[in-house]
């Protein structure tokens, strides 16, 4: 890694910087011991890390602040947000755009950090964090594999997702950390962290491998590609005998650990006789199951987006609509369960296509586009001299997450999101400033205060949810009633009280949380059936 430049870091961006390293072990682990609640255990708690961090962290930068650079890419940044929000004021359920509002936010503050931290010279300890939390992120996938993780912890159906929930979820984690993990390997000062290094790529390959996730996998083999092509071979990075030795290990680690995981026995009861290899041969797969059904999901979330092609249906709003658009055979779509579509779609490009139009996908695309094409031009323009690997890392880091983005959901997650801008943040510090907006203290004070109350907002809400899911895990109907007045957004409290309330035949309580969860979603089914159950022949 170059060397940052000659500027001491005041004690509040060191501050920053312990609270993002500590924030990217703790968004990994972060994780409800409460099934009832199946995804949310995992995405509410990690949304509240994920915004907690961001918004801490970038108080403390703030308050040391003189100046604040302006780069090409903030523009369309702040314009993809100011989209957003707008499209959130607008939505149906408000609860789901303020939700998918924080994370966004969120993400855009962290990759603002992850620059400034860059800037004053600390992205080197920065970035090693982040990769032992990947490395941490694959642990946990294995050791639930292997049948060591708490099963009260861990999702048994989705496995080995780990400490994420959904085997899905833990490889795209595993998938975009690579050539971050390869980085910070290759640059290590010294042989023992060299070895660290190796030891955490041969954990993500198995855990990798071991997920069957077809995203993943295509988008570590893309990031790959281009590390070699770009690097080793047009690079000549190949020529350098350190650099050769040290990629040669770091591949046969990576072997090594593919092999000991597909040979050790696990616990995973995979359907097939041929798991791995039925995934692998399935890659591309479109005319049957779970390929065939995201080509008829895109095909209706585009018709979606193509009725509201200014600021789409709001910012998560996604499910509350596609039953709208949903076709005859649509296995996106499951009318007997209370929650009959998945939160998001299966690709990142169509969710804020839908969900915020396409004039916000056209400003992300271009945030990611100058981003990397900053970075190759870098790379192809380095003279006689090899070629910097920063920027090797930011291009193959941005090919594997719009590649994994295409089949999946990854930066409406928040660990993901956590992880993609941090990452590009700290590489792309060295990028040119276009201005700067000088901060006077009476200036810093107002910016520092809009940042506390956003903040606040966001993180208030985070932990409302967190401690509504807490006290309906306590099974007191009390404290269960009291969960969906802490959390009036929650479609599942609401639907869960209500259908308990039928059961005991207690229509007058079971009608007010059905219609607190129709207004909520008024295109599930569910809903409707406890009215219908309760004497409400009309219930729409």
């Amino acid at each position: 890694m170059p060397p940052g430049p000659a500027i001491v870091p005041a004690p509040s961006v060191h501050a920053a910087l312990r609270v993002l390293q500590l924030a990217g072990l703790a968004v990994v682990i972060a994780a409800l011991p409460l099934p009832i609640f199946e995804l949310d255990r995992y995405t509410i708690p990690k949304e509240l890390v994920v915004e907690l961090a961001a918004f801490a962290a970038a108080a403390l930068c703030l308050s040391s602040a003189r100046r604040l650079s302006v780069v090409a890419v903030d523009v369309p940044i702040v314009g993809y947000l100011l989209l957003s929000i707008l499209s959130a004021m607008l939505a149906t359920n408000g609860w789901l755009a303020f939700r998918a509002v924080g994370v966004s936010l969120a993400g855009a503050t962290l990759f603002w950090c992850g620059r400034t931290l860059g800037r004053t010279g600390l992205s080197r300890p920065l970035l090693i964090a982040l990769a032992a939390a990947i490395v941490l992120g694959a642990g946990t996938g294995l050791i639930q594999a292997y049948g060591l993780l708490d099963s009260s912890l861990a999702s048994m159906s989705r496995a080995p997702g780990g400490t994420f929930g959904n085997r899905n979820f833990m490889a795209h984690l595993v998938a975009l950390g690579l050539p971050l993990l390869l980085f910070v390997s290759i640059e290590a000062r010294d042989r023992v962290r060299f070895s660290l290094g190796a030891a955490g790529v041969a954990l993500a390959s198995g855990a990798l491998v071991l997920s069957r996730s077809r995203a993943a996998w295509l988008g570590a083999a893309v990031g790959g590609l281009f590390l070699v092509v770009e690097g080793l071979w047009v690079g000549r990075l190949w020529a350098d005998d350190r650099l050769r030795g040290r990629v040669l290990r770091l591949a046969g680690t990576a072997v090594a650990g593919l092999v000991l995981a597909l040979a050790l026995p696990n616990r995973l009861n995979w359907r097939s006789d041929s798991p791995y290899l039925e995934s692998l041969t399935g890659v591309t797969n479109y005319k049957e199951g779970s390929g065939r059904g995201r080509v008829i999901q895109y095909g209706n979330t585009l018709k979606m987006a193509a009725r509201h092609p200014l600021l789409g249906v709001g910012p998560g709003n996604w499910p509350v609509y596609y039953p709208e658009y949903m076709s005859r055979g649509d296995p996106s779509f499951d009318a007997d369960d209370i929650i009959p579509t998945n939160p998001w779609p299966s690709s990142d490009w169509m969710a804020i296509v839908s969900e915020r139009g396409f004039p916000a996908l056209l400003l992300l695309a271009l945030v990611g586009a100058a981003t990397a094409l900053g970075a190759w031009t870098r790379v192809r323009h380095s003279g006689p001299r090899p070629p910097d690997l920063t920027d090797l890392t930011i291009v193959a880091t941005l090919l594997a997450l719009t590649v994994i983005g295409s089949f999946d959901a990854v930066l409406l997650l928040p660990v993901p999101t956590f992880f993609a801008w941090t990452i590009i943040g700290a590489l792309a510090s060295t990028a040119k400033p276009i201005g700067e907006i000088t901060l006077t203290s009476v200036s810093r004070r107002w910016v520092l205060g809009a940042a506390a109350i956003v903040g606040v907002l966001f993180v208030g809400r985070s932990v409302a949810q967190t401690a509504a899911m807490e006290l309906y895990g306590t099974g007191k109907i009390k404290r269960m009633e009291l969960a969906s007045r802490l959390d009036p957004g929650s479609y599942r409290i609401h639907m869960l009280l209500g259908s308990a309330w039928l059961k005991a035949g207690r229509c007058d309580r079971a009608r007010p949380h059905a219609q607190a969860a129709r207004k909520l979603f008024p295109n599930h089914p569910a809903p409707s059936r406890i009215l219908r159950s309760c004497g409400v022949r009309k219930p729409r």
